[in-house]
């Protein structure tokens, strides 16, 4: 089982990175969210979950579940929620500004001719 969950947070964090390394502006949101799913799920799974297992020590528990990686994740939910809205407002303001999503686009110059790295090589 734990090898099933390793390689199913490599294989998300693998496509996360892939997709993060692509030229258009949606696929590198979904590679950012994808990428932070496979960091959630990493952090959850780190926390030795026990089932079956209260999760406030009483007197006669033996063994609790260990609450840190629960508040943990729920905070990098939150956080990662906030960073793909920066992301998507960015993203949107990229494309209306120069009306492609493409990241490695250059805008001409204030002539209307070819971007000045062009003209100097």
């Amino acid at each position: 089982m734990e090898l099933l969950v390793s390689l199913g947070i490599g294989l998300i964090a693998g496509v996360g990175v892939y997709l993060m390394l692509r030229r258009r502006t949606f696929p590198v949101v979904l590679g950012l969210a994808m990428l932070s799913y496979a960091v959630n799920t990493f952090l959850f799974a780190s926390g030795r979950l026990v089932s079956g297992a209260p999760p406030v020590l009483t007197k006669d528990a033996t063994t609790y579940a260990d609450p840190l990686p629960q508040a943990l994740v729920l905070t990098a939910i939150v956080i990662s929620f906030g960073m793909t809205a920066v992301v998507v407002l960015l993203s949107l303001g990229a494309f209306l500004s120069a009306e492609t999503d493409a990241i490695d686009i250059e805008k001409p110059d204030a002539e209307g001719g070819a971007p000045a790295a062009d003209r100097a090589g």
